[in-house]
């Protein structure tokens, strides 16, 4: 899942893809590298990021939507937690929803029950204003599971196919590293679940502590590390900006552990 951002000021592409254009040409970019679904935000959900409102949302992220979503080859996705924007994203052709708030927004479940879109529910603790600010857990692997079970099972029982629905751990959303690290090795457990697992700790903070305190800009290594360790253990999406990179290291990986060996 390639990485989209039309916005001013995510953390790591901020600012970068806000021009239509710009927009336009780095999402056949990441076709070309290899993506197999798009995920465009037009809204920040760093850690401090301060709200939009829904119209600025929609004003950055429905000129992307219209443009691309019946040309890709590939779906697309809408990472967004507001119920307007989901239903305007759908009206436009977008495949999928991400929502880092687990369709929790009002009216959200009932608009993505009334498509026959995807929908990948994530855990995020407090919102992104306040969750990095010492976030606790009695058990992280249990939280973590029984909310992401408990928001499937509403979605089922509201009419979305458990097939459409997938499910994130939410790395950086409201963890410290060491949450981090013990979703990270808890993943085949969560993979049992019964849903397929998307992880995206692509160039996040708890990344670069693993790689001895690098800026953003330098955690490709890190970044491309943890998808192969995620996909090991399970993860059926990888959320990834550096999409050849990652592209390239998972399919080497893939024919190591699985590719049939040449005589």
């Amino acid at each position: 899942m390639g990485v989209l951002n039309v916005t001013p000021d995510s953390f790591s592409d901020g600012g970068r893809y806000e021009q239509l254009s710009r927009a336009l040409d780095r999402a056949w970019e990441m076709v070309d590298e290899g993506a197999a679904i798009i995920d465009v935000g037009g809204e920040s959900t760093r850690p401090g990021a301060v709200p939009v409102s829904i119209e600025e949302e929609i004003k950055r992220v429905a000129p992307v939507v219209n443009r691309l979503a019946a040309k890709l080859p590939i779906p697309l996705s809408v990472d967004t937690r507001h119920t307007e924007v989901m239903r305007r994203a759908l009206e436009a052709g977008a495949s999928m929803i991400n929502d880092v708030n687990a369709l929790r927004d009002e009216g959200a479940i009932e608009v993505v029950a009334e498509n026959d879109a995807a929908v990948c529910l994530m855990h995020m603790k407090g919102d992104p204003r306040t969750m990095q600010k010492a976030p606790e857990y009695k058990n992280v692997v249990d939280e973590v599971e029984n909310f992401l079970l408990e928001r499937a099972e509403l979605c089922e029982k509201s009419g979305i196919a458990k097939n459409r629905i997938v499910l994130d751990p939410g790395f950086g959303f409201g963890k410290k590293a060491k949450h981090n690290l013990r979703l990270m090795r808890s993943l085949p457990r969560l993979g049992a679940m019964g849903y397929p697992i998307l992880v995206g700790v692509s160039r996040k903070s708890f990344i670069g502590e693993l790689m001895g305190g690098v800026p953003t800009e330098a955690r490709l290594q890190g970044s491309v590390a943890a998808a192969l360790y995620a996909a090991k253990s399970g993860a059926r999406l990888i959320r990834a900006h550096d999409v050849r990179a990652t592209r390239e290291a998972l399919d080497v990986f893939w024919a190591l552990s699985f590719g049939p060996e040449n005589e």
